[in-house]
């Protein structure tokens, strides 16, 4: 499949083109975890992908650059409860898509994952990356406190987007509690911007 260059910059955003833009959702269900089990919120959240332009790394490697911020409310009262900022990456002589993200809990990571071409029924692009602890390539860092309290382990995302839907699906694996637990969240948005 191949993707146009922005006409505005001549940057090559690849399989992150369809990003771009303002992103809002109403049907989003976070499964976290909680000291006696799972809580279950239903939420809303809102996205907005903005190109930043390329960016060249060590003489040899441009990457095209998306920078986000993304607000999650809960449904039943519109309090935040998730706020996340970070930067979608694409390669295109590599063919890697990466996202960098980070939470105000102290913990960021650098998820990759290699693009080659896959759509869903609807014909919308699928990104999927993944990071883990000790994956070398990609990988998670969190402050001590949460490394002894509530470690990340490991995370995989998952978008598909095109006319002017974007579904998310994500996991991130959380050692807390004394357990392992799979807090997922995902939501449908629709481009409004």
């Amino acid at each position: 499949m191949g993707f146009l260059m922005s006409e505005e910059s001549g940057v090559d955003y690849g399989p992150l083109a369809g990003l771009i833009g303002t992103w809002a959702g109403e049907e989003g269900l976070d499964v976290a975890p909680e000291p006696e089990g799972t809580e279950v919120s239903p939420y809303r959240d809102s996205i907005c992908f903005e190109a930043v332009g390329d960016v060249t790394n060590a003489d040899s490697q441009t990457l095209a650059a998306v920078r986000y911020q993304q607000v999650v409310r809960r449904s039943a009262n519109d309090e935040i409860f998730h706020d996340e900022c970070g930067y979608w990456l694409w390669d295109a002589r590599e063919g890697v898509v990466m996202h960098s993200l980070l939470i105000p809990r102290g913990v960021g990571l650098l998820a990759g994952g290699r693009y080659a071409g896959k759509t869903d029924a609807d014909g919308r692009v699928v990104l999927e990356v993944a990071a883990g602890v000790d994956n070398p390539e990609w990988g998670i860092i969190q402050s001590p406190f949460m490394e002894k309290n509530a470690r990340t382990l490991g995370f995989e995302h998952r978008i598909a987007v095109g006319s002017g839907r974007l579904s998310y699906s994500e996991t991130t694996w959380v050692d807390i509690y004394g357990k392992v637990f799979r807090h997922t969240d995902r939501n449908e948005l629709r481009l409004v911007e």
